[in-house]
């Protein structure tokens, strides 16, 4: 009899025994999906993470906009209202006012993943265009220093993107410089443009408009030669000049002659 008591003792410490292993074997089972679920979290996390804004002084963006090549590799956005920035701005700065910065992102979303400036008169509004890229997505943004402190060599004339400059070539309604070679012009230009020398622009003075505040574009293959075009309308006193920073090489734009 004794023996059986302790037979069964035994047995039911046995059955206890596999019982609680049974249970925790369980529970690690359970725990197992959830820490899947925080490693996803955490990867969708670090996918969602949003660009730093990085600053920049007025010398180094000044030498990106002196040199041909490496002024291709950035889009700088001035973020100041057209007033100001006719009357003076960086470089090859397009003009996008804060008031409106927002709603026209989508004008430069292929710069989405390239480098992309802003500058201001302060840096303050320009720091909230930076703000706005890297919130919508913009992987590489950069807030200059400000013009009013900056000491850059700034121009008058205007920039613009290939749509604009498409629009008007369809119009034919505005003066177009082409400052491409003869050949090129000769086998396809936009409709009222007329073929010209950056270097020489006075030649060409019978062919442009006599209002000096008639609107006039430049373009050429990639936007430099169209720059020292631009530059030189300026100072044959016309005051509504603007270049296009997208050159022929670039866009395959729809010549109409």
């Amino acid at each position: 009899m004794r023996n059986c008591k302790r037979f069964l003792a035994a047995l039911l410490a046995s059955m206890m025994m596999f019982s609680l292993a049974a249970c925790e074997g369980s529970g690690s089972e359970e725990k197992e999906p959830a820490a899947e679920t925080a490693g996803s979290a955490e990867s969708e996390d670090a996918g969602n993470e949003k660009a730093e804004v990085k600053s920049m002084d007025a010398a180094e963006l000044q030498k990106i906009e002196d040199d041909k090549d490496k002024k291709e590799e950035c889009l700088v956005i001035d973020v100041r209202s057209e007033e100001e920035y006719k009357e003076g701005h960086v470089k090859f700065a397009i003009n996008m006012p804060i008031d409106t910065f927002a709603d026209n992102l989508a004008s430069i979303e292929e710069w989405k993943d390239k480098a992309v400036i802003t500058v201001c008169n302060s840096g303050k509004k320009s720091g909230e265009a930076a703000d706005i890229l890297v919130e919508n997505g913009f992987s590489d943004v950069t807030n200059a220093e400000g013009v009013a402190d900056g000491g850059y060599n700034l121009v008058t004339w205007g920039n613009i993107r290939a749509d604009e400059l498409q629009e008007a070539g369809d119009a034919g309604d505005i003066a177009i410089v082409d400052l491409r070679d003869a050949a090129d012009y000769e086998a396809g230009h936009f409709k009222n443009a007329i073929n010209a020398d950056p270097e020489k622009m006075e030649d060409a003075q019978g062919e442009l408009p006599s209002d000096k505040g008639a609107k006039i574009i430049t373009h050429c293959y990639s936007g430099n030669k169209s720059a020292v075009a631009a530059q030189a309308l300026v100072d044959m006193g016309y005051t509504n000049v603007y270049n296009c920073l997208d050159g022929a090489k670039e866009v395959e734009y729809n010549f109409a002659e």
